[in-house]
């Protein structure tokens, strides 16, 4: 049995792979308990990690490097993936006020945990910890890491900052439940009414297309051809197919009118409504009923050769007699206007005969499996990329020295950027849902047992004595004080809805058990709206804020 007990004392590869194996997956299984609803999701592998160092079960101090910092690539590259498709749209109409008020909270955090820095309470190092464990945001404590490595912090500033963060992060929670508690109570909120307003405002102001059949009875429209119909070019309605003499046919823009065809259209509601007026009368007849050659169906984008392409240039369609009625992209539906242009994972849904159909289909690409399959290509493209991003030295005005986005910032700049651009020529720079949530939580975790192995030593030490309650307190104020005076600011000034207020304060801190919370007391999925609206913007905030402070307070602090 001496191999096992080499096998765990021993410094070697083996022995690594089990120490982060054991902290991932114990931190899992304590991230899965729940306390009155509320548990620690991914921050367990934190506190599994520091269990472990506490026993100093700990590796080589450059390996446990590479892994903090290779963990921090990982998971900020696919986190940008995620935000960038909603990143901008979220900063437009009714998502702008959400976002300012969520920007006041991450200000007013900063600026609360650079006075304990700037008074001489803490240290940068430990001041940071707080600010990211307060606001239970793990990429600021990842981006502050990068920062204070770049300055020359030696390896205690890594400690502290992952002691601070750990003792902070409990009320970070807590923080945001008794500020949703405190402004329904000061309020006197009726919470079904607000959730019943906050669910009819946000219907979307556009709904999706829906289907109507008109009767041509308007006798200056004979002869006329598809295309020449008044109020047609426009209106977002497509004329996808019509009957004649109880024959179904593809429509064409060429297509002749006759008294008593009957045309069926997609489009939304108004612009149908506009069109019945000048055909003459909506029919009982549902084309789609009666029997015939034509279909519909849905055709996935896949082919290069169709990326960036507008609909109106693509002669497949009008060659083979198919007609785009409608698009989903990133869950929306739409009609797409001519000069709409096609991406990876576009939905067309197209009318025709199935032969012609199928000659589209292979023109498009419709291969559902290429949605399902990693492009290990862009992946790491986009990882050397953001690294190179991350290393270039930028000059800010009032700093003494040029700072870099770091490891941190800038891949998850580049991921935004390449999200949004979905396809660059024949580079995809799409990743599979899944596989973006799977390499997402194994970086996390492997950055959270790196920095949990490293402080652990010292952990209870800190906790247990006059520092560490001092600590809970600063984290505390860090964590209440932005959220109470945004809260009642919100509510009183801006009559802001209270199940948006809980999704903007939830989103505020990026705290996945907060938006629980919320949804559980108002029984609705209104939060969940607010909180992805601010959850972009924020996330990005918090990154940079973090390192900001290290820039700006270190060389001060440290004299």
């Amino acid at each position: 049995m001496d191999w096992i007990t080499q096998l765990f004392t021993a410094e070697s590869v083996a022995r690594t792979v089990i120490l982060l194996g054991v902290a991932g997956a114990l931190g899992a299984a304590l991230g899965k308990i729940k306390i009155y609803g509320i548990s620690l999701g991914v921050a367990g592998v934190l506190f599994a990690g520091l269990l472990l160092g506490h026993f100093k079960l700990t590796f080589d101090h450059h390996v446990l490097e590479f892994v903090r910092e290779f963990g921090l690539i990982l998971f900020v590259y696919t986190l940008g993936l995620q935000i960038g498709p909603g990143f901008f749209a979220s900063l437009r109409s009714r998502g702008l006020v959400l976002n300012l008020f969520a920007m006041a909270i991450v200000v007013i955090g900063v600026l609360v945990a650079s006075a304990w820095i700037l008074f001489g309470y803490t240290d940068v190092a430990a001041g940071v910890g707080l600010l990211s464990g307060a606001t239970t945001n793990t990429p600021s404590l990842a981006a502050a890491a990068q920062a204070l490595k770049q300055l020359g912090a030696g390896d205690d500033a890594a400690v502290v900052q992952g002691l601070g963060y750990a003792i902070a992060y409990p009320f970070g929670i807590i923080g945001i439940i008794i500020t949703m508690i405190a402004v329904r109570t000061v309020f006197r909120i009726d919470v079904q009414k607000e959730v019943a307003a906050a669910e009819s405002a946000n219907r979307p102001s556009v709904p999706p297309p829906t289907t109507r059949n008109f009767e041509v009875r308007n006798p200056n429209l004979t002869g006329r051809t598809l295309a020449t119909v008044p109020g047609l070019e426009g209106s977002g309605v497509v004329i996808s197919r019509f009957s004649r003499e109880g024959v179904v046919a593809v429509a064409h823009p060429d297509t002749a009118l006759q008294l008593g065809d009957i045309l069926h259209a997609v489009g939304p509601e108004k612009g149908l409504e506009s069109l019945r007026v000048v055909i003459g009368a909506e029919s009982g007849v549902d084309l789609k009923t009666l029997p015939g050659s034509v279909i519909n169906r849905r055709l996935i984008v896949t082919k290069p050769a169709m990326f960036g392409k507008p609909l109106a240039e693509l002669t497949t369609f009008s060659q083979h007699h198919v007609v785009v009625t409608r698009v989903t992209r990133q869950g929306l539906e739409f009609t797409p206007a001519p000069g709409f242009r096609l991406q990876f994972g576009d939905i067309l849904m197209v009318v025709g005969e199935p032969p012609q159909i199928d000659a589209v289909s292979l023109v498009v690409g419709n291969s559902p499996k290429a949605l399902d399959t990693p492009q290990p290509l862009t992946f790491f493209l986009g990882i050397v990329l953001g690294v190179v991003v991350g290393s270039i030295p930028l000059m800010l005005p009032g700093l003494p020295a040029a700072v870099k986005l770091g490891l941190a910032g800038g891949p998850l700049v580049v991921a935004i950027l390449m999200s949004r651009l979905t396809t660059t020529g024949p580079l995809i720079w799409h990743v599979p849902h899944t596989a973006n949530h799977m390499i997402r939580e194994i970086g996390i975790s492997l950055f959270l047992a790196a920095v949990g192995i490293k402080s652990g030593e010292k952990f209870v030490e800190v906790l247990t004595g006059a520092q560490g309650m001092k600590w809970v307190i600063y984290g505390a104020m860090i964590t209440i004080v932005p959220l109470l005076i945004i809260g009642f600011v919100a509510r009183a000034w801006k009559k802001l809805n209270y199940a948006e207020l809980c999704g903007l304060l939830a989103g505020s801190m990026t705290d996945p058990p907060a938006l629980a919370f919320a949804q559980q007391t108002t029984g609705s999925d209104a939060p969940a709206v607010a909180y992805a609206t601010v959850y972009p913007l924020v996330m990005l905030l918090r990154v940079f804020t973090g390192q900001l402070v290290v820039f700006v307070l270190y060389k001060a602090a440290t004299g």
